[in-house]
C-alpha cells in the first residue's frame, strides 16, 4: 500500500515536472522567437512615392536612365533606375519579401493587366519634389492623386491598402531647384520649412486613403553630392549644404513626431539615409569602396575636362553628335558609391540597406 502511494506521488510530481518544463520552455521559444516576425503579418504591397532614389522606371525615356550605360549591372540594360543596378525602393521590397512594385507608367503601357498589380505600384518619378520642379516630372501630389484615382476605378481596394506599406522618397530635387534658380543658398532655412510641411500634408493624405505604415526618407548629406564635391577633386563633402539641409532632417523628426501624436496607430516613421550615406562613404561599414565621392560614371567637357558646380551639368550617358561617349566609366561599378553626380550604385544601395535594416525591421514588421 505504502508502495503504492509512493508510485502515484512520484507519478504525480513526474507529471507536475513536466507540466511546469512545457510552461517553461513555451515561455523561452517565445522569448527567443521574439525578433522573428511571423510571415503572415508581413504586407503584401508597397506603393512607392518620390524620386530618382525610388524610381524603378516612371521617367520618361529621354531621361538619362533610360541611357547606357545606366542598368548593366540590372537588369543588364537601360531600364529607367537612375543606377547601375537597383535602388532603394528594389532593397525596400526585398526587405519586405516582395518583388519590386510595377512602375505606374509601365502598368499603363503593359497589356499584362491585372496580374502586374500584386506587389503593388511604384509611383516615383526621377526629379520629382513635392513642389514642380525644373525637372519634368509629376510633383508628390500628383502621384498621390494617380492613386486615389486607381481606387476610385477599382483598380486597387481599399482591402489592398490596409495590407500595404508605403515608401516616399524625397533626395532634396526641391533644394537643387531652388539653389539652381537662386544662385545661392540664401533664404533656404525657409523654404526647407515650407518643404517640410507639405511633405506633412502628404504623408496624411497617403495614410488618409488607408495605408498603415508609411516610410519617409531624411535628406541625405547633400553637400556629400558629386554634384558639389566636383571643385574637391571629389575628395571632401561641402559642409555648408550638409548643415542647411540638416535642418531639413531635424523639422522632418519634428513633424513625423507630431504626425504620429494625431494619430492612434503612429503609422510614420523615418528611413535615416542621412546617417546611412555617412556611414558608408567613411566606409564604417562591411562594404568597402576605393573613393566613395567619387562616382563611377562621370560626364566629361568637350576637352576632357570633368563637371564641376560653377560648370555646364555634363552628365552619365551623352554622346556627340557623331555617337561618341562623353563620359568615362570606371572599370568596377562595385568600386563606388555613387554611380554619376547625385545618385549611389547598386552597391552604394546594397551598403545603405545593411545600416537601414534594423530600422526598418523595428517599423515595417511591428
Amino acid at each position: 500500500m505504502v508502495e503504492m502511494d509512493t508510485q502515484k506521488l512520484l507519478c504525480s510530481v513526474l507529471c507536475c515536472f513536466c507540466f511546469l518544463f512545457s510552461i517553461l520552455s513555451g515561455r523561452q521559444q517565445a522569448v527567443q522567437g521574439h525578433h522573428h516576425v511571423p510571415s503572415n503579418i508581413r504586407p503584401l504591397k508597397l506603393f512607392v512615392f518620390g524620386d530618382s532614389y525610388a524610381d524603378t522606371g516612371n521617367t520618361n525615356k529621354s531621361q538619362s536612365a533610360w541611357k547606357y550605360p545606366y542598368g548593366i549591372t540590372f537588369p543588364g540594360k537601360p531600364a529607367g533606375r537612375f543606377s547601375d543596378g537597383r535602388v532603394l525602393t528594389d532593397y525596400v521590397a526585398k526587405f519586405l519579401g516582395l518583388k519590386s512594385p510595377i512602375p505606374y507608367e509601365g502598368w499603363k503601357s503593359s497589356s499584362r493587366g491585372i496580374p502586374l498589380l500584386k506587389y503593388g505600384m511604384n509611383f516615383a518619378y526621377g526629379g520629382t519634389g513635392v513642389f514642380v520642379t525644373v525637372f519634368p516630372s509629376p510633383k508628390m501630389t500628383v502621384q498621390i492623386d494617380i492613386l486615389e484615382h486607381l481606387l476610385k476605378d477599382n483598380v486597387f481596394t481599399a482591402k489592398d491598402l490596409e495590407s500595404s506599406v508605403s515608401l516616399v522618397s524625397l533626395a532634396g530635387k526641391d533644394y537643387l531647384a531652388y539653389i539652381g534658380t537662386n544662385g545661392s543658398s540664401e533664404g533656404l532655412q525657409s523654404f526647407i520649412t515650407t518643404v517640410v510641411n507639405q511633405l506633412a500634408i502628404n504623408l496624411k493624405r497617403i495614410h488618409g486613403l488607408g495605408v498603415k505604415k508609411i516610410a519617409v526618407t531624411g535628406i541625405v548629406p547633400f553637400g556629400c553630392l558629386p554634384i558639389f564635391t566636383g571643385t574637391s577633386s571629389f575628395q571632401q563633402c561641402n559642409e555648408t549644404y550638409n548643415s542647411f539641409l540638416g535642418f531639413h532632417n531635424l523639422l522632418l523628426n519634428q513633424t513625423v513626431e507630431k504626425l504620429n501624436k494625431e494619430t492612434e496607430d503612429s503609422p510614420f516613421f523615418i528611413i535615416d539615409l542621412y546617417a546611412s550615406f555617412t556611414s558608408a562613404i567613411k566606409n564604417e561599414g562591411s562594404i568597402k569602396f576605393e573613393n566613395p565621392l567619387k562616382p563611377c560614371c562621370l560626364g566629361t567637357t568637350v576637352s576632357g575636362e570633368y563637371f564641376t558646380i560653377s560648370g555646364e551639368y555634363f552628365t552619365c550617358g551623352r554622346v556627340d553628335e557623331n555617337g561618341a561617349k562623353r563620359y568615362t566609366l570606371c572599370e568596377n561599378p562595385k568600386s563606388g558609391f555613387f554611380w554619376d553626380l547625385a545618385h549611389p550604385s547598386q552597391e552604394g544601395w546594397r551598403a545603405v540597406y545593411s545600416a537601414l535594416q534594423a530600422t526598418l525591421e523595428q517599423y515595417f514588421l511591428h
